[in-house]
């Protein structure tokens, strides 16, 4: 179990990342957690004390940013088909005047933060849809997109400013109910990426030896 005590520094950061548009700046800025001493599921604290974040660890990240400003936000789950082959993409997803939008952090030109102009869960994890694709084949590797995964009413607060990795709440999500983007029979007209597409995807913010 985490032990919750709030640190100011915390506390303080969280406050001043008070619009979406602000977390989604500050996650920007971030370098991309590449884990080169292994798999981490950073707390919010341990992002601002490594200077970096990967797609979970940014999620939480602005997940905790919102409800320190009173703002509900929840996770969503991107999964691919074959994790041999792709990873799995986590976003913060929020509600603005009744649409959906969402913050991301990312390495990838595409897979980034979407307006608030979304009916649904749905059309919000379809947008990602066709950006998601291998670059050497073209093959599209998005599978299922997960229900909005309310981590405050699961897991409390004491998750925020954990020393520990978060790895039960990256467990919970993963096995948190997913809808499949497309039945099997439409698989067949599903069509892969063209070679312009797939150069224009190949574009990395952060390379794995920069600082």
């Amino acid at each position: 179990m985490y032990t919750y005590k709030m640190s100011q520094f915390l506390t303080k950061m969280l406050k001043n990342l008070n619009t979406p548009d602000r977390i989604q700046d500050y996650l920007d800025q971030l370098p991309f957690n590449f884990e080169k001493n292994g798999e981490t599921y950073f707390s919010p604290l341990k992002v601002l004390e490594n200077k970096r974040a990967h797609c979970f660890e940014g999620a939480c990240f602005a997940v905790a940013a919102m409800q320190a400003n009173n703002k509900k936000a929840f996770l969503l789950d991107l999964k691919v088909k074959d994790l041999n082959k792709d990873s799995d993409h986590v976003l913060a997803v929020y509600k603005q005047a009744g649409c959906w939008g969402a913050i991301s952090k990312t390495n990838h030109a595409a897979l980034r933060w979407r307006d608030p102009i979304y009916l649904s869960i749905r059309e919000l994890a379809t947008s990602y849809f066709h950006e998601y694709f291998l670059s050497v084949s073209g093959e599209k590797t998005l599978h299922s997109y997960s229900q909005p995964f309310d981590i405050l009413k699961k897991f409390g607060k004491v998750w925020m400013n954990s020393e520990e990795d978060l790895d039960d709440i990256a467990l919970a999500l993963d096995k948190s109910k997913h809808f499949n983007f497309y039945p099997e029979k439409l698989k067949k007209y599903i069509r892969k990426v063209s070679k312009i597409e797939r150069r224009a995807g190949g574009i990395e913010e952060w390379k794995l030896g920069r600082k």
